[in-house]
């Protein structure tokens, strides 16, 4: 393209500029005054705004400080009338203080007069004394030791008479209502009560059984002592046959062999054995039979078989004439009754009563008395504690540890001696009664000293010269207590003390 064509092209875009930046600044203008009108009227606003907030601030501000200013009135108020308050009471415990310091300068003067004439009612007291001892010959301790004898002679009577009343009021209302529990609990028991004894001689029906029972040369005698393990007496008594030895289950074994073998007739060795085997065995189930029912008719459930077996043992086991097994049903139906009357542990008391003498059924094999065998029977067959220790007492071989163990004591002693209950010897009858009345005339001031209802009374006769009527009474306590602790005797025993003056004159 040649320079004159250019010259206009170029013209025309320097006009196109200029109009262009005249046009641009313009616009720039009209958009600047735009923007500078709604900065203002944002300004105006804006000034507005913080001039409201700065109104409020300075009236919030007012009014707190208003409050403020009353608060702080109030609190100087208030601690204005605390203080006031502070310092009446201030006074008012400077007033006591005052007060208490001059009750105490007062108190103080009372004391030492108090104290000066205390010391002169002292002096007057010892002179006053003095005097008195110096008139009636006596000193103070003398004159008083007199005051007491005069006054203890006075009143020996009353009180002797007020104890008596006591004592005999006392014992009848214990006594009365003892003898309701034990009537009570011996209502409720049916045992019998016929005594069952394990006899050991046999009544023959001819003397000619005696050469069959001795055999040729003694063979037939000697397998029945092997067999059975006891001793064959027959040449004691005519036409009987005494059986000798300690356990009487034995004993009974061989009673129930021999006479199967008499009613037989046939005696031999061979013979002999196979009826000791049978009555063995028949012997056994009677003691199973017997101790089964014993605890069924007791409701007692839970015992070992084992157990069951040793206490059916005492079938045969008697003690002084009277069947231990009835005795043990006996006492376990009265401890019961008489737990169930003063409210203690029944099924402890009838068990502890049922076992009680369950030693007796191995004590002629095992050593030992047969409280301790009991109690390793029981201890053995895993029976309560309770139990043990309600049984072990009742001979007082150990000490009463619960209400149970007194009651088995007392059921045991009732059991016993009931009349028809038990036969004693002659010669321990005699030894009972030398030795109550040996140990009642062991005491200082018994003249004289009888046993009397088969021992179940001591009468004492005491020197009237020696001992005073309260001296009498606690004697017969003391011989009471030592008959309870070293003489062993069923029931009770009454001490009946007798004190008296004689005066004989004669008129001639």
């Amino acid at each position: 393209m040649d320079p004159i064509t250019l010259l206009p092209v170029g013209g025309a875009l320097v006009l196109g500029a200029i109009l262009g930046y005249f046009a641009r600044q313009s616009i720039a203008k009209k958009t600047a005054d735009v923007l500078e009108g709604k900065l203002e009227k944002l300004a105006a606003q804006a000034q507005k705004e913080a001039d409201q907030i700065v109104e409020q601030a300075k009236a919030k501000a007012q009014a707190f400080r208003l409050e403020t200013e009353t608060e702080d009135e109030k609190r100087r108020k208030g601690l204005l009338e605390a203080e006031q308050l502070l310092l009446k009471r201030e006074n008012v415990l400077d007033k006591k203080i005052s007060d208490f310091e001059s009750k105490e300068k007062e108190v103080e003067k009372h004391s030492v007069t108090l104290s000066q004439k205390e010391k002169s009612l002292e002096e007057l007291q010892t002179q006053t004394i003095t005097k008195l001892e110096h008139t009636a010959g006596l000193t103070k301790d003398q004159a008083k030791q007199e005051m007491f004898e005069v006054l203890e002679r006075q009143e020996e009577k009353n009180i002797l008479g007020r104890m008596r009343k006591l004592e005999q009021e006392g014992q009848e209302r214990f006594e009365k209502r003892a003898k309701e529990m034990v009537a009570y609990a011996v209502q409720k028991i049916a045992v019998s009560q016929s005594q069952e004894i394990t006899t050991t001689t046999i009544v023959l029906p001819s003397e000619d059984l005696k050469g069959k029972i001795i055999g040729k040369e003694g063979r037939n005698i000697r397998a029945l002592e092997r067999a059975a393990g006891v001793e064959i007496i027959v040449d004691e008594a005519p036409e009987t046959v005494v059986i000798s030895g300690f356990d009487p289950v034995r004993r009974h074994v061989a009673r129930v062999a021999l006479e199967n073998l008499i009613k037989d007739g046939r005696i031999h060795p061979t013979r002999i054995e196979e009826e000791v085997a049978k009555a063995q065995e028949d012997v056994d189930r009677q003691i199973k039979e017997a101790g089964e029912t014993v605890v069924y008719d007791l409701g007692i459930v839970g015992l070992d078989p084992k157990l069951v077996q040793i206490l059916g043992r005492l079938k045969f086991r008697t003690s002084y004439g009277q069947n231990v097994l009835l005795h043990s049903i006996e006492v376990a139906y009265l401890a019961a009754s008489l737990a169930a009357e003063i409210g203690v542990n029944v099924a402890v008391a009838k068990k502890a009563g049922l076992f009680h003498d369950i030693g007796k059924a191995l004590d002629h094999q095992v050593e030992g008395s047969h409280v301790e065998i009991g109690m390793r029977i029981l201890e053995k067959f895993n029976t309560e504690k309770e139990v043990i220790d309600a049984m072990k007492s009742h001979h007082e071989d150990y000490p009463y540890e619960s209400v149970e163990a007194v009651l088995i004591q007392a059921a045991d002693a009732i059991s016993a001696a009931r009349p028809g209950a038990r036969k004693d010897t002659v010669e321990s009858y005699l030894k009972r009664i030398g030795e109550l009345e040996t140990l009642t005339q062991s005491f200082k001031g018994v003249e004289k000293a009888y046993a009397l209802q088969a021992g179940r009374e001591i009468r004492v006769f005491v020197k009237p010269e020696e001992l005073s009527d309260v001296e009498s009474q606690q004697l017969a306590r003391d011989i009471a207590n030592r008959i309870e602790e070293e003489l062993r005797y069923p029931g009770e025993i009454k001490v009946t003390l007798v004190r008296e003056n004689r005066f004989v004159e004669y008129a001639r």
